[in-house]
């Protein structure tokens, strides 16, 4: 692994692409939440984050659903990651 440094923190390069760690990761979500933001809306932010680098690394691997599959699913993911934030 290759580590470069940038202002935010340390990064690897892989394949031409800059990987965040996991410490930068943690930071740049925390610097987005507002405020007043609860542990719950940090897991919240973390979990959904991950869900959507997961799909994409399924992606990249060439694991796809079915358009209609994914209608069927498309409910459930929206119920699992709507926001805990009360208006």
């Amino acid at each position: 692994e290759k580590w470069t440094e940038r202002r935010s923190g340390p990064i690897r390069k892989e394949a031409g692409l800059f990987i965040m760690s996991t410490k930068e990761i943690l930071l740049q979500v925390a610097e987005k939440l507002p405020a007043d933001a609860t542990l719950d809306d940090a897991i919240y932010e973390l979990e959904f984050r991950q869900a959507v680098e997961e799909g994409l690394e399924s992606l990249d691997r060439g694991e796809r659903i079915p358009l209609e599959e994914a209608r069927k699913q498309l409910p459930q993911w929206i119920s699992k990651y709507s926001s805990p934030r009360k208006p």
